[in-house]
Order: C-alpha cells, then sequence, then structure tokens
C-alpha cells in the first residue's frame, strides 16, 4: 500500500484548514496529525498532558517548519474541563474537528457526572464537543470525523445499564461506548445539518493494543505488528473521513474484513432503528 500514492488520489491540499484534533499524542493520533500537516492544515491538540502535547507540537514543527499547533488542555474524564474547552474554541477559527481520544482498558471509576469513565471519555465528554461546535463547523462547511470502531460488535446495548458500568470485559464496555458515540453523530448530522463522517482504522498497534499484561503483550506484540496495519496506515481512514461525509449508518474503514486495507465507505449493517432512537434519548438528557 502507498500511502503518498493514496494521499494523491483521495486527498486536498488543506492549506489555510484548521484542524482541531482530541487524542493526538497516541499512536493513531500522532500519524493523523503527522499527514494532516503534510497536506498543509494547521492543528489544535486537545489533549490532557499538557507535556505530551507540547512534545508531540515540538516533532510537528522540527518536520513540517510552517505550521502552526496550537495545544488545549482538556480531560475528557472532567465534563467541566472539556466545557471550559469548547468555550475557548468557540472564540477562534477551525474547520474540521476529529474526535479520536479514546480509552479501554483503565482503572474504572465513576465520574461526576455518574457515568462509568470509559463511557465519560468516549462518548459523552466528545458528543457534547460535537454538539457545542457543530454550529460553527457547519458555518465553515467543515466536518465533524468521528473515530468510531469494529468493537461496537461486540456489545448490544441494555437499557437497564446504559454505561455498562455493571460490566467488567473491557472490550464490551469499549465497545458500548463506541456505539453510543457513532449513533450520536448520525443524531447529530440530522438535528443540525452539520456534515459528519464516522471511521474506524480496523485494528492497529497502538496504546489500546497495548492493555495486556507485560508477559502476554511482550509475547504477542511482534505478530500483532506483522498481522496488523500500523498506525500510519490505519489512519488513512480517519483521512479519508476529511473529504468525505458519511450518511446515517454509513462508516469509513478497511475494506477487507473491516481490518485491512485501503479505507472503503460502507453502510452498517449492526446497529437497529430500535437501537438507534434509544441513543438518540438518552442523547437527548445527557445535558
Amino acid at each position: 500500500m502507498n500511502i503518498k500514492k493514496w494521499l494523491d488520489s483521495n486527498a486536498e491540499s488543506l492549506n489555510g484548514k484548521t484542524v482541531v484534533i482530541t487524542g493526538s499524542t497516541g499512536g493513531l493520533g500522532k500519524e493523523i496529525c503527522k499527514i494532516l500537516a503534510s497536506l498543509g492544515a494547521d492543528l489544535v491538540l486537545v489533549d490532557r498532558s499538557l507535556q505530551k502535547s507540547s512534545a508531540h507540537r515540538d516533532s510537528l514543527v522540527s518536520l513540517f517548519p510552517d505550521i502552526k499547533v496550537t495545544l488545549l488542555t482538556a480531560d475528557m474524564e472532567d465534563i467541566e474541563s472539556v466545557k471550559i474547552a469548547c468555550e475557548i474554541l468557540k472564540t477562534t477559527t477551525f474547520d474540521y474537528l476529529i474526535l479520536n481520544a479514546g480509552a479501554y482498558s483503565i482503572p474504572r471509576i465513576k465520574t461526576d457526572m455518574g457515568y462509568d469513565n470509559v463511557f465519560q471519555i468516549n462518548f459523552v465528554s466528545q458528543y457534547y464537543m460535537a454538539r457545542a461546535l457543530a454550529p460553527a463547523i457547519k458555518a465553515r462547511g467543515g466536518r465533524i470525523i468521528t473515530v468510531g470502531s469494529i468493537a461496537h460488535n461486540y456489545s448490544v446495548i441494555d437499557k437497564n445499564d446504559i454505561d455498562f458500568s455493571t460490566r467488567r470485559k473491557s472490550n464490551l464496555v469499549y465497545g458500548n461506548s463506541k456505539r453510543y458515540l457513532m449513533c450520536a453523530m448520525y443524531k447529530l448530522s440530522n438535528d443540525t445539518g452539520v456534515d459528519i463522517s464516522v471511521v474506524h482504522p480496523g485494528i492497529t498497534f497502538t496504546n489500546i493494543t497495548a492493555h495486556y499484561p507485560p508477559l502476554i503483550f511482550a509475547v504477542i506484540k511482534h505478530p500483532m505488528k506483522v498481522i496488523f496495519m500500523p498506525a500510519r496506515k490505519a489512519c488513512l481512514s480517519v483521512i479519508k473521513g476529511v473529504f468525505d461525509t458519511c450518511e446515517k449508518y454509513e462508516w469509513i474503514g478497511p475494506r477487507i474484513f473491516d481490518v485491512w486495507g485501503l479505507p472503503k465507505k460502507t453502510k452498517l449493517k449492526t446497529i437497529s432503528e430500535d437501537e438507534f432512537f434509544f441513543i438518540s434519548s438518552v442523547c437527548d438528557t445527557l445535558f
């Protein structure tokens, strides 16, 4: 897979455009930023660690001296932090919002809003950002790009346990939160008319896949690097989402079994109308 050749055929110049991205310091986020910078975009990095985002900015500037990189600190586990970040973003000019932050296997706690923290990070806070910033993005003719996951297949919603706080398996908890986020974006587009793309990288070797116990991870990490696409190739689904709008129940991801290959837009067949309407009703009561 020739990444440069693919970009030449599927991407356009982003000179004069600004992209806001959450979770920019992770394995996938860093590669997304590098490609966006190579296309001429300026970046706003939204991360909880100022130290990590500062180091990431320095790395980007060393590669792309003309880029403008702005840092904005926000912790997706803390809704007040997210609200402050959104108020700051409302005073700036930007074109695209990439919701890339994610948490998989982390210590589980209840947030101030009363939700499981994985659900808060992956869905609640990022949906708040999207909803708060949708009017500005629509006015600029931009787009919201949301990183979903094939893990949404692992679980079906539970109307009596919406955040899966009673579950212990990380894949179920993570998958449920991504299912909510993806449906919320289809709803947001329907409600506001803002363009959205729901994308997924398949399976790639990033911090999220490094959640296994150390001894097990030491054994499986090398085969994983061979079997699954590296983050630089996996992130092409996100880049395609910058230039391509998804309608309801469409998403963009690797074309071969949702795991390998160049990105392709396909129809989701894993979310029922009943689930969509229930998740929509939850979105209406969040804030």
